[in-house]
Parts: structure tokens; C-alpha cells; sequence
């Protein structure tokens, strides 16, 4: 009984973590997005400013 209910909290706890990881390569790819558009759109001026400040 008990090795049941560590192999059904193993599974439980793997699951969580590939959805998270699943979630975190669509956050990812959001960043990756939006840093390429913010080179596509910069203002590209004579002092080299960036559409962000850091």
C-alpha cells in the first residue's frame, strides 16, 4: 500500500513538473518573440538607443 502511494505521488509530482516546464518554453518563446520585435521596431537613430532601457 504504501509503495502504491509513493509511485502514484512520484507520477503526481512528474506531471506537475513537465506541465510546468511546458509552460515555461511558451514563456520562452513569448521573450524570444518580443526581443526580436524590439530589434525589428527599434528606432535604429544616430545615438544607438534601444526600445528598452537596460
Amino acid at each position: 500500500m504504501l509503495a502504491l502511494v509513493l509511485v502514484l505521488l512520484l507520477v503526481l509530482i512528474l506531471a506537475g513538473a513537465g506541465f510546468a516546464v511546458h509552460v515555461l518554453w511558451w514563456i520562452a518563446l513569448a521573450v524570444l518573440v518580443l526581443w526580436a520585435l524590439g530589434f525589428a521596431f527599434a528606432g535604429g537613430g544616430a545615438d544607438g538607443r534601444r526600445w528598452y532601457r537596460w
